[in-house]
């Protein structure tokens, strides 16, 4: 761990702190801390920011109930600067959003961003709308049966391909999986949060299980 006076805070007083939340990975807000706001955000575990527009310290969630529980704090290589990972309470932007940062700039259209949480919101658009020609919306239609029986059926080809060491081959079946599962998730009404929670925890009990039995 380094010591807080090894930080480069600029000319005044402030270090910004990117903020990200500790389970999704998604960036939640970009803020800034001074000495005091830092120390207080150390000290009570919740984000503290200093407000460069009312010019006073800041404790988020305050007065919203969207308080940012810290995990942890890791400064960059040159130290002028914050990653604090939290689990939040509620939305970090003003506005009600999950994030602050949505408003779309530039999008490339040769590159395309793949993350689990687009994928879960086609799917959940699917349902919804069920367009038609759509095999997600195919598997709507039929309902539940079918889905765990195509979970099933993935399922057995993953364990045929990883059985072969096909390496190529299992991770076409994974994927397969993968998306087959969260058809069942989108039609149970699991979101990602539940499953990244779940796992989280997991982790946890995992890593208190390790250490003791290094201490026996």
């Amino acid at each position: 761990m380094i010591d807080m006076d090894e930080l480069k805070f600029d000319e005044k007083g402030l270090i910004p702190a990117i903020v990200v939340d500790a389970i999704s990975k998604k960036v939640l807000t970009l803020a800034y801390m001074n000495r005091e706001s830092l120390a207080l955000s150390m000290e009570k575990e919740l984000t503290c920011f200093w407000s460069r527009s009312r010019q006073e310290l800041w404790l988020k969630g305050e007065t919203s109930g969207n308080f940012q529980h810290i995990v942890s704090i890791t400064a960059d290589c040159d130290k002028d600067a914050l990653l604090v990972m939290v689990e939040p309470d509620g939305p970090a932007c003003h506005e009600g959003s999950f994030s602050c940062f949505k408003n779309p700039v530039f999008q490339s259209e040769a590159r395309h961003e793949f993350s689990y949480e687009g994928l879960y919101d086609l799917l959940v658009g699917r349902k919804k709308d069920k367009p038609e020609g759509s095999y997600t919306t195919y598997l709507f239609e039929k309902g539940l049966d079918k889905i765990l029986k195509k979970v099933g059926e993935e399922s057995t080809e993953v364990i045929i391909a990883a059985k072969a060491e096909d390496k190529a081959e299992t991770i076409y079946e994974i994927a397969d999986l993968a998306y087959h599962v969260m058809v069942l998730m989108v039609q149970a009404g699991i979101s990602l949060e539940d499953v990244q929670k779940e796992l989280a925890g997991r982790h946890v009990i995992d890593h208190k299980v390790k250490q003791e039995k290094m201490t026996k």
